[in-house]
């Protein structure tokens, strides 16, 4: 009660406005104690109810084939992919033409601390084996950015690539290999061939290693399965 406020005066003439039986000072009160309840049982039934949760950040660290080198980086299959999450989700593309295992995991730690990504799709190893790298030491670079992207809280997708031919089966085998080790590893996703369906022959561009606007599409759909689980709400209890 306000001091020097006439309740009862308005109590009486209230009462009289709305035909009320009992004073409206007791009817306020049973309305605030209904209305607490009611309040109550809300949140006790919000407690009980699943909450969407997305991953806010996607974070693309790739070499030339995630930078989208020699097209309109527009049509490049990571804006393809932003476009396809249509602003549900942030994507950083952190991609550099020519970058190596070696290059991205320098740049690494400072670009999780800049964007605290939830999701790291890792697409690095290709200019390792046209340079002729060792396997081993790709390896080793690309084990220190999944642990660091999986220290920072993020999940990591592996996104694997395949030499040419010509480098002989030996080193092929030991290239291809390293991403399914990591894979088996560190219990993340991998797709073993960026590339897959397509058309090697029509699909590239003239130097023959970057595909072609056309192919971006493609390369999006062969990322997409291994992505899309990782970006399905999960179900969590508001306490």
């Amino acid at each position: 009660m306000v001091p020097g406020f006439p309740v009862l005066g308005i109590e009486m003439a209230f009462s009289k406005l709305l035909g009320a039986k009992m004073p409206v000072v007791r009817t306020a009160k049973r309305c605030a104690g209904g209305a607490l309840l009611l309040a109550l049982s809300l949140f006790s039934l919000l407690s009980l109810t699943p909450s969407t949760a997305y991953a806010d950040t996607i974070l693309v660290m790739g070499d030339s084939l995630s930078a989208g080198y020699g097209i309109d980086p527009q049509a490049g299959w990571v804006n393809l992919l932003k476009q396809r999450l249509d602003d549900e989700h942030d994507v950083i593309n952190a991609s550099i033409t020519g970058e190596t295992t070696s290059g991205g995991s320098a740049r690494l730690p400072d670009i999780l601390r800049q964007y605290h990504p939830d999701i790291v799709l890792l697409e690095l190893g290709g200019n390792d084996g046209l340079r002729g790298l060792s396997p081993q030491q790709m390896q080793v670079n690309l084990s220190k950015m999944i642990e660091r992207s999986q220290k920072a809280g993020a999940e990591v997708v592996l996104l694997g690539i395949e030499v040419p031919p010509n480098y002989g089966p030996a080193y092929s085998d030991a290239f291809r290999g390293v991403f399914t080790q990591l894979a088996k590893e560190y219990q993340v996703p991998l797709l073993p061939f960026l590339l897959e369906g397509v058309d090697l022959d029509n699909m590239l561009q003239s130097d023959g290693i970057h595909p072609t606007a056309e192919a971006q599409p493609i390369i999006l759909d062969n990322v997409w399965p291994k992505l899309k689980p990782l970006l399905e709400p999960s179900s969590t209890t508001v306490e």
